[in-house]
């Protein structure tokens, strides 16, 4: 493989950083030039470290492109990456030129680049905004680039993410730490915590935060010191603060620091109190110290610090907030190892060099098998279903659809109508299309192969006739407009309206080329209503192939609300219904029951938060034993993570029954639907009672029956594992509906 990169040659901090360090690795495995536009510190600085460089300089443009058109044809280069502004240029001239792909890395917010020099953000501002338009493919440098970037309208399957990586080889620093605090001058006794930040003193990085926010918690914590290392504009200015608020001998300013080892030795909690960032090294950095985390919740951070998991995040500029976490980490050495472990322990999987490197090798490979793929033929898959209303158990089915379909097909357009279009993109990385936007979605429909009715109980008329109507209006425009038709994994009925069930009939007869089912009475209803045309395959819902976060994750999920890890507990997931008003002193006196009689404390977990939790509060305002409501769960990795750590679960929501089943844990259902029933019988289990007919003396005896059941691993695990061993029929069904004989590498 062969890549060119253009780069203006003037850049400096992160994006010097990234490029050197990425371009010294990657010429080990491929071969790659760099060409720049000027000589300077950073072309030296790429020689050194061994990188094949180019300085190609003059202003006359339609020379260099002339010079650099022929560099890239005679060396048979196959990818051309840009970075900044005159990079992005140039690639857009160049890929029209020569017809090879073009990727552009964007290292900061394009539209900020040239604040405060209203000329250069006239030209060179307005130049890369065209011109990242015009390429092909974009990377992000953080999760939050590519979100910033997928918000302003760029295709989601264009664009990537790369972090900035860095060597987690073990550092050796040539100071102990009480030689190094020495030798910056902060006075600091055995029993002291040392919180630290590295940083530019500039505005942006709000410094003046981080030392009020210390004043606070040094008022309750007088064991804690803080070591600022950097130097800058503002450092009088904070000097100054600090004497102030009387914390002039508690906070040291070391000036800027040469060898960062023996910083990060040196302390106890790391620190980023910015205004603004996109990915920060001090972050990496301190994580690859093993050092806890407070960090101020802006652009890419909170993919790294998980609130609670893997540090702590305060909002930017709120130093009283910054004062409670520092304080609370200052008091709690069990919970700055917890934090600093699990910090480590992502950063080194996710944010090493070495995973750097190869997450650019794979844009790379992908980039150039997209460029096998025939243009002007149908591609792609439309999916239709309950998404973007905030139901963790439809959004995990949309998850599990686009992770199987991504494993057929890693390359397969993916779009989704959803009820919240923006949050849709962001969250699974697929274009989306309002649910109601007729227009948009039929002139999709023309264009995609196979369109998916996705999972969940569709078809039915229990909740609205309306939401029937339109989803056999999109099957049949699907079909209509050139679509293989696929029913994903789904679940039928109840349909009550007989009128209803002949249209529903007619059409699946006619519009459905398959269906897969996640339960045997949906089999049986289909037959009933005389739907023999389409293929009908048994199958499973699609979320049993979802995964539970790791152990520490969801550790650090239970501490974050105030929960033992190692606590005992009951699940009860509740919802609005029918006749539920009536049950509410039911449920309440039976999580008193389990918690007297079992030691099992109960937790309510909502999977539609919005509908949820208006049923947890009435049942857990009667509840005078010990108790917790979770207000949110969060992905569906942390849910199911959840759902694990709970000794039995009783819940009237299907999908809080499939994530607790699949993490093996005994289960008590309350049926307000079929569907419920339906699930229990087919995994082989029969605790569970008909809400309408629900008794105190009922749900007792069940939970008696589900904790006596705790441990018994094969038969609570036994269903759920012969519906992963079918749930793949979902998969390859769509596999044949694409014309894939077997999953794309």
């Amino acid at each position: 493989m062969k890549v060119i990169h253009l780069i203006s040659g003037g850049d400096s901090g992160g994006a010097k950083t990234h490029v050197h360090s990425l371009l010294q690795n990657l010429t080990r495995t491929i071969e790659v030039t760099m060409v720049c536009f000027m000589e300077g510190p950073f072309v030296q600085e790429a020689r050194e470290l061994g990188i094949p460089t180019l300085v190609l300089p003059g202003r006359n443009l339609f020379r260099v492109v002339r010079e650099l058109k022929k560099l890239i044809v005679e060396g048979d280069y196959q990818i051309i990456h840009c970075h900044g502004a005159r990079g992005n240029m140039m690639g857009a001239i160049l890929g029209r030129a020569t017809g090879l792909p073009v990727v552009s890395t964007v290292h900061s917010d394009y539209r900020l680049d040239y604040l405060g020099r209203p000329l250069a953000r006239l030209f060179y501002g307005t130049t890369n905004t065209v011109a990242l338009r015009l390429l092909d493919y974009r990377i992000g440098v953080s999760d939050a680039m590519t979100d910033l970037l997928i918000s302003r309208s760029f295709d989601p399957d264009r664009l990537f993410t790369i972090y900035n990586g860095i060597d987690f080889t073990p550092r050796q620093p040539t100071m102990t730490r009480e030689e190094y605090l020495q030798s910056v001058g902060l006075e600091a006794g055995e029993g002291c915590v040392i919180a630290g930040i590295a940083a530019r003193l500039n505005p942006v990085k709000d410094i003046a935060t981080l030392v009020r926010g210390f004043a606070i918690a040094h008022k309750s914590c007088p064991c804690l010191r803080l070591l600022i290392a950097g130097d800058g504009d503002e450092r009088e200015r904070l000097e100054a603060l600090a004497r102030e608020l009387g914390v002039e001998r508690e906070v040291c300013f070391a000036g800027w620091v040469s060898n960062t080892d023996n910083f990060y030795n040196a302390l106890d909690i790391n620190t980023l109190t910015s205004l603004s960032e996109t990915f920060p090294y001090a972050l990496t950095e301190g994580a690859r110290a093993g050092l806890p985390t407070v960090a101020s919740r802006v652009g890419g951070v909170p993919y790294l610090i998980e609130d609670g998991v893997t540090g702590l995040l305060f909002e930017a500029g709120d130093a009283e907030g910054l004062g409670r976490q520092l304080a609370a980490l200052a008091r709690d050495a069990t919970l700055r190892a917890h934090l600093g472990e699990r910090l480590y322990q992502k950063a080194k999987d996710q944010f090493s060099l070495e995973s750097t490197l190869r997450r650019q090798l794979q844009i790379y490979e992908t980039i150039l098998r997209r460029q096998e793929r025939r243009r002007g033929r149908r591609d792609g898959v439309l999916v239709c279903g309950a998404y973007g209303r905030g139901n963790a158990g439809d959004d995990a089915i949309l998850e599990a659809i686009v992770a199987e379909l991504r494993q057929l097909d890693p390359d397969l357009p993916v779009w989704v109508l959803s009820r919240k279009p923006e949050s849709t993109r962001m969250t699974y990385r697929v274009n989306s299309i309002y649910t109601f936007n007729f227009l948009r979605f039929l002139w999709r429909m023309t264009k995609t192969k196979l369109y998916i009715n996705g999972g969940g109980s569709l078809m039915q008329d229990v909740t609205s006739h309306r939401s029937l109507f339109f989803y056999l209006f999109t099957i049949s425009a699907a079909k209509v407009l050139g679509n293989q038709v696929l029913m994903y994994g789904c679940g039928i009925g109840p349909i009550h309206s007989q009128s209803n069930r002949r249209r529903a009939a007619q059409v699946l007869q006619k519009r459905v080329d398959a269906i897969t089912l996640r339960d045997t009475h949906s089999r049986e209803e289909l037959e009933h209503m005389g739907v023999t045309n389409p293929r009908i395959v048994l199958s499973a819902d699609p979320t049993v192939i979802l995964p539970a976060a790791p152990e520490p994750v969801v550790d650090g999920l239970l501490e974050r609300e105030g929960l033992d890890p190692h606590g005992k507990y009951i699940g009860f997931t509740l919802r609005p219904w029918p006749g539920f008003g009536e049950k509410r002193e039911i449920f309440a006196a039976a999580a008193e029951y389990a918690y007297r009689v079992h030691g099992l404390t109960p937790v309510f977990l909502p999977i539609e938060s919005r509908l949820d939790l208006s049923a947890i509060r009435q049942v857990a305002a009667l509840v005078k034993t010990p108790h917790h409501i979770i207000q949110e769960t969060g992905s569906s990795a942390h849910t199911i993570g959840l759902f694990a750590r709970m000794q039995v679960v009783v819940s009237m929501r299907l999908h809080a029954l499939v994530f607790a089943a699949s993490q093996g844990v005994p289960l008590v259902g309350v049926v307000y639907d079929q569907k419920i029933s339906s699930f229990l019988d087919y995994i082989g289990q029969d605790l569970y009672t008909d809400l309408s007919t629900l008794t105190l003396e009922a749900l007792t005896a069940q939970i008696d029956a589900a904790c006596a059941r705790v441990g018994d691993r094969a038969f609570l695990t036994g269903g759920v594992d012969r519906l992963r061993q079918v749930e793949h029929r979902n998969s390859e069904t769509a596999a044949a509906l694409l014309g894939l004989d077997k999953p794309r590498a």
